[in-house]
């Protein structure tokens, strides 16, 4: 076979075991492909807060594992976004079978970690994204002031609970067993909370509503009892769901042999009982599933795996050759981290609107784009359009890549601006608000696909590109809070960027009450194609968002 084709090793999952393992691997010279059909970073990615990491004081989740990525990158581990669809495990090269292609390699690690359990109750999937929710960080500013209820006894349950009396009237926690799972220090938090009631062996039965939830019935399974909750007229409430987690095990349900949770056994160097097949992470049976047990289990499976892929390159005389590496390269912090921008004063002056790191994360973008872009600005003499006009000025001086055009005055609840090639003409791109927060990066990454070369794209995914018929408006509605929404937005914006025929405007959905109300929106991130003919609920890679608009 081709020796330039061939990997030591492939990693099916991106989040922290498998990022961990990628750069144990590299560092020692191997070469590694990770594969990840979500987002690199896995389930912590969308924790706002991390405090239990050692030697990090407090991070994010997306923040530790950006930085786990890009340590990784810096000694030669290559990534690509695609499905793990099988794997073939015969002779002494292994096949992975994705979306993308085959890749070959002496050994295969799953990282596929485990997704979040959903509750299974009657008008759960009816529902979801109109009230029923499974990220508290992202959807609970929806329910401010309203009655929330918490699914769950684990550590997630009562933590989140207790986050969203930042918002709810009231939270009432159902625990199907007589106590929380948790450790007790979390469970005291939700128990001793004055906003916060405990309904212990009390089991969720079913939600009932029209557009909006309704109601919600819940019973005392030591008792028999039903009891209904009526949300006041014409309103609704919230329901959210961590009931914890399944495997993603999918892709080795023929191969191994599963523990009757349907985790994968694995010993303490990794291996399965399947040769050259490895597992790291939450996917596997383990007491404990917290960050720093999936980053062991990487570590672990890595010096596993170099012993095993050693062993391969002697019997079969096939080396992989690592590409060449550029090492004197530092992680960068990734300007997602970042946060908004400073809002400026009434002479429109800035002080410090972006910090060093997000400045040189800015000028190399900007060195790399092929044309200039316009940011053409509609205000409506708010304060937000102060804000807009300071960012946008702040960008165009850093260089001759951004130019700032005033556009017509807007009657909207929120300032917009439109992203304009060098030539005048309207990209299709636009934001609606001030693209802080989380959505600083994906409005940057905007700017750069559509001043080319762009984020690359593989010829299958450029062709599918092409064939969406327009036109076609899709609207993006995010939280600048939402970890999850900026991976819609690049999708959408990258389909835009290539296709003429499609518009994707993005709404800051605190500023656009009425498309809220419009689209029965009580999550983010919420895809709206058309003139609401579609409306998706959750996060979307631009696989996925191409399925939909197909």
């Amino acid at each position: 076979m081709n020796v330039k084709e061939l990997y030591d090793a492939v990693i099916v999952g991106g989040g922290p075991a498998g990022l961990t393992a990628a750069l144990y691997l590299a560092r020692a010279r191997m070469r590694v492909l990770v594969l990840e059909k979500d987002r690199f970073g896995g389930q912590i990615a969308i924790t706002s807060e991390v405090v239990n990491y050692p030697g990090v004081a407090q991070t994010s989740g997306a923040h530790l594992t950006e930085t786990m990525r890009a340590q990784a990158e810096s000694f030669g581990a290559e990534f690509l976004a695609a499905e793990a669809v099988g794997i073939d495990m015969d002779g002494d090269v292994k096949t992975v079978r994705t979306n993308k292609g085959d890749f070959k390699a002496f050994a295969i690690l799953l990282a596929t970690g485990a997704h979040p359990r959903r509750a299974g109750i009657a008008g759960e999937d009816e529902f979801a994204g109109r009230g029923v929710g499974y990220c508290a960080t992202c959807d609970g500013e929806f329910f401010q002031g309203k009655e929330v209820f918490v699914i769950g006894g684990g550590f997630s349950a009562a933590e989140e609970g207790v986050f969203l009396t930042k918002y709810a009237k009231h939270v009432t926690i159902l625990v199907r067993g007589d106590d929380f799972t948790c450790a007790p220090d979390a469970a005291a938090a939700a128990r001793s909370h004055e906003k916060v009631t405990v309904l212990t062996n009390t089991q969720a039965v079913a939600i009932e509503g029209d557009t909006m939830m309704r109601s919600l019935t819940y019973r005392n399974t030591e008792t028999g009892e039903e009891t209904t909750y009526h949300a006041p007229e014409g309103d609704t409430f919230g329901l959210f769901v961590f009931a914890g987690y399944e495997p993603a095990t999918e892709l080795v349900r023929d191969v191994l042999k599963l523990d009757e949770r349907g985790y994968v056994m694995a010993d303490a160097g990794r291996r399965t009982e399947a040769a050259g097949l490895f597992a790291a992470g939450d996917v596997c049976a383990k007491e404990l599933r917290q960050v720093v047990t999936a980053t062991g289990d990487g570590a672990a499976a890595a010096a596993s795996i170099e012993h095993y892929a050693a062993a391969m390159q002697r019997k079969t005389g096939l080396v992989p050759v690592q590409p060449a590496l550029e090492r004197d390269e530092k992680p960068a912090t990734p300007a997602a981290e970042a946060s908004s921008p400073a809002p400026s004063d009434a002479s429109g002056a800035t002080e410090g609107l972006f910090d060093e790191a997000m400045l040189a994360q800015l000028q190399a973008v900007f060195a790399r784009m092929a044309q200039p872009v316009i940011l053409e600005l509609h205000q409506n003499g708010s304060a937000a359009s102060q804000e807009l006009a300071a960012y946008a000025h702040e960008l165009a001086s850093l260089g001759d890549r951004v130019r700032v055009e005033q556009g017509d005055s807007s009657d909207e609840a929120a300032p917009f601006v439109r992203v304009l090639r060098a030539d005048g003409t309207d990209s299709g791109l636009a934001f609606h608000g001030v693209p802080g927060g989380h959505e600083f990066t994906s409005f940057v990454l905007g700017l750069y696909n559509v001043a080319g070369p762009g984020q690359p794209l593989d010829d299958a995914t450029r062709a599918r590109i092409a064939a969406v018929e327009g036109p076609l408006d899709v609207k993006v509605l995010v939280s600048l809070s939402c970890t999850m929404c900026p991976e819609t937005v690049v999708a959408a914006q990258r389909i835009a960027a290539e296709n003429n025929a499609v518009r994707a405007e993005v709404y800051d959905i605190a500023h656009s009450p009425e498309l809220k109300e419009r689209y029965n929106v009580m999550s983010v991130p919420c895809v709206v194609v058309g003139d609401g003919e579609q409306v998706l609920f959750g996060r979307k890679n631009i696989e996925q968002l191409l399925d939909a608009l197909a």
